[in-house]
């Protein structure tokens, strides 16, 4: 299995033969290092409809034929708005076997849209984590989310070994409750920072992040670089 980071929340990942990506936000993104034009997926995976998550979306899926799994107000989206209709609609709490492995969303406590051409958001679904079994291993990727205490529930039920939080602050949590998160509630075997450096807004140090952090393993990394199993 791999598995690297790319800025923002972008994660890449290669299991039982297929390439995946989640959140890909490329274009616009400096920290990212990816290239629209030469990237190979078979699946995009969506945790909400902001525009630095849904980023590149339309574009890598047209060039790859790759199937669009997010919320059911996404599908519609991206079947009604764009005509692309290789999509797999879910909800928070289903289950589903793919050739890559299993994708299971989870509740994020955000929220979820874009701006359309009159400049009015459009509501694509509630956000999600996405839980995920490749190859042997859970990777929780919590989406943008505040801190809430049923990730500890879902952590019991999916014991997590390689876990993605954002840590950015003012839009999702901070070192502080991400931290707490990953210390209480999840305590996965790696934790790697995300949503973060990207914008002013979510300027932080991820070293203050390992500092805080008394589970596991802290892994930093650079966009490009993948997780050490």
């Amino acid at each position: 299995m791999k598995l690297s980071f790319h800025g923002q929340s972008t994660v890449y990942f290669e299991a039982n033969g297929k390439k995946g990506i989640i959140d890909p936000f490329i274009t616009g993104n400096e920290l990212s290092d990816l290239d629209v034009s030469n990237l190979e997926v078979d699946y995009i995976i969506l945790t909400h409809g902001h525009g630095d998550h849904f980023g590149d979306t339309v574009e890598i899926a047209q060039k790859n034929n790759a199937t669009v799994i997010g919320t059911a107000e996404l599908a519609d989206y991206l079947t009604t708005h764009v005509g692309y209709d290789n999509v797999r609609p879910m909800n928070i709490g289903g289950k589903v076997s793919f050739d890559f492995g299993t994708l299971k969303f989870v509740q994020a406590f955000h929220s979820s849209s874009l701006t359309d051409d009159n400049g009015i958001p459009v509501y694509l679904g509630m956000p999600m984590g996405a839980i995920l079994e490749l190859e042997g291993k859970t990777i929780y990727h919590t989406g943008d989310t505040g801190l809430f205490s049923d990730m500890k529930l879902i952590a019991d039920r999916h014991p997590v070994d390689i876990c993605f939080v954002p840590i950015g602050d003012n839009f999702t949590m901070g070192i502080d409750d991400a931290s707490y998160a990953i210390n209480q509630f999840i305590k996965p075997q790696i934790s790697i920072p995300i949503h973060y450096d990207t914008f002013p807004y979510i300027e932080q140090d991820p070293n203050d992040f390992k500092e805080a952090v008394s589970v596991g393993e802290v892994q930093i990394l650079k966009p490009g670089e993948e997780v050490s199993l």
